[in-house]
């Protein structure tokens, strides 16, 4: 049945007074969250697919359909486990532009005396949330915000690890929470004797090594009614999608997905974790575990998945070496954790930092895939198929090509934003501005990870059926990489000429003629007038 307002669908739903009133956003998924250990018929649960969370950018069509399955199935779940719960469609909630006018909707509706919130992950979630604790507050009703229970690291702790507009290095940190958590530690030192093996984790894979890849383990939960929904509503989205979501959207298949990933990834996850390849449809993810969505979403939590992964590793030293498990872990505790500590500690100023002043717009292939370029052709048309593109593609790929053509960053972070299925804020924002874009000037990053065709020839086999060459810098079939990386290097050399990890490299650029430099440079600028063309 269609409820044809809110006003009705709750009295419908509602029929009992209840005292408080609990929200869960849709990255809140948490079955183990303290709040559901005990049933209370006074407790209101709310799930809500807001127009505000499906609007703020322009959306990969699987992202949002994710998402309302997702919080649907949790609604479900926490029903059936006897908690009193509203779960609100499109349908219901369209008449409200902002989340914080539902709430006091709800609370005026049914008299709530006291509203209780999850910290939320995203500054902008947390901005209106706690300005509707000062409004609740002059109308005298009690608004408390509680953890997520989720991360390792509390949110109050964040500023003993990280320092605001300074650079941290993800290594310091990352060996601090190995010892404080004890994973992968013997005593005081890390298992192995190493703290990182990211040198034996930087493998190209060869045509043998291409044959052996599973594939990906795909879920089919029929999404028809969640699309004809989002179009119902005249949602923009970008992507396709068919008749059934291949992505996790509830805790079962989140934990099918892990165990898979252990028995079947994980043997070889450290060693590829950078190598990329076109050759099969079916390979696009390789070793990588594709939980992120379901991490991000809190169905699964991150020490639930290093545990089962460590486990794994203990049981199958065989197969399972230590640099394999070492580079997953340092993703989950490190990574993970590292970004989220980066982008609390930095906003809201991280919305607005653009260190290299770039201001070009975003080609239009960015949407479409149709460009010449192999491997931004392929890396864009991946994400439209499937809402996913590994690290190496989104930082080495597309984003260093937004990078040496000097995409203004918040383009840049929209599109992130929106195409990527585990796409937050909080996740995106540093890595893209931060770590792509080297926008914040080296808070995360201490070199801006720029590249020409070499890197991407030497990491995968993109280049062997392009359109141009990746050996040539200058003429009409020379890869637009090479000019770019030279035009880019030249006109920030001011800046990092003295970086002790590039300034090798304007010695090998001066060791060229005054003609050859002009001619990469024209080049560059040949190619930087005819982006849209590429």
């Amino acid at each position: 049945m269609r409820y044809t307002s809110l006003e009705e669908l709750t009295k419908q739903s509602i029929s009992s007074q209840f005292r408080e009133l609990r929200l869960i956003l849709g990255d809140q998924l948490n079955a183990s969250h303290s709040w559901f250990q005990q049933t209370d018929d006074q407790v209101l649960y709310l799930i809500a697919e807001l127009p505000q969370e499906a609007t703020y950018v322009r959306h990969h069509i699987q992202k949002i359909a994710a998402f309302f399955l997702a919080m649907n199935a949790f609604s479900q779940a926490l029903s059936k486990a006897g908690h009193q719960v509203l779960y609100l469609t499109l349908d219901h909630t369209t008449t409200f532009q902002y989340l914080p006018e539902l709430l006091n909707s709800l609370i005026s509706q049914h008299g709530i005396q006291r509203l209780q919130y999850q910290q939320p992950d995203e500054y902008r979630l947390f901005k209106q949330l706690e300005d509707l604790q000062l409004t609740l507050f002059d109308q005298g009703i009690e608004s408390h915000r509680v953890s997520s229970e989720h991360f390792l690291l509390e949110h109050q702790e964040l500023g003993t690890y990280i320092q605001p507009a300074k650079a941290n290095r993800l290594e310091s940190f990352y060996r601090k929470l190995r010892k404080r958590f004890n994973v992968l530690m013997n005593n005081d030192e890390p298992e192995g004797r190493q703290w990182n093996y990211d040198q034996d984790n930087r493998n190209k894979l060869s045509k043998d090594d291409l044959s052996t890849i599973p594939q990906p383990l795909l879920f089919a939960t029929p999404c028809n009614k969640v699309i004809e929904r989002i179009h119902r509503h005249q949602i923009t989205t970008l992507g396709s999608i068919d008749d059934h979501l291949l992505w996790p959207v509830n805790r079962v298949q989140a934990k099918e997905l892990l165990e898979y990933f252990c028995q079947h990834l994980l043997p070889n996850f450290g060693r590829f974790q950078d190598a990329m390849t076109c050759q099969s449809d079916y390979q696009w993810s390789l070793y990588h575990s594709r939980l992120s969505f379901a991490l991000n979403t809190k169905m699964i939590s991150p020490k639930c998945v290093m545990d089962t992964a460590i486990d794994h590793f203990r049981r199958r030293p065989d197969d399972i070496s230590i640099a394999q498990i070492e580079g997953f872990v340092r993703q989950i505790l490190g990574w993970r954790e590292y970004i989220r500590a980066v982008y609390w500690q930095n906003m809201p100023d991280y919305l607005y930092k653009n260190e290299l002043e770039a201001e070009r717009s975003l080609p239009g292939y960015f949407w479409n895939g149709k460009t010449r370029m192999n491997c931004m052709k392929h890396a864009i048309d991946q994400s439209l198929n499937f809402a996913y593109a590994h690290h190496i593609q989104r930082l080495m790929i597309t984003g260093n090509f937004a990078l040496l053509t000097g995409i203004h960053p918040q383009q840049v972070d929209d599109w992130y934003l929106g195409i990527y299925i585990d796409a937050m804020e909080w996740v995106e924002l540093p890595n893209t501005r931060g770590m792509s874009q080297f926008a914040d000037g080296g808070w995360i990053a201490s070199k801006p990870y720029a590249a020409s065709a070499n890197y991407i020839q030497k990491m995968g086999d993109y280049c062997k059926s392009c359109h141009y060459q990746a050996k040539l810098k200058t003429g009409d079939k020379a890869c637009p990489f090479n000019s770019l990386y030279w035009h880019f290097m030249n006109r920030h050399r001011a800046r990092f000429e003295k970086n002790p990890r590039i300034g090798m490299i304007y010695r090998n650029w001066d060791k060229q003629s005054a003609d050859q430099q002009g001619a990469i440079l024209d080049q560059a600028e040949y190619v930087l007038k005819n982006i849209e063309r590429l």
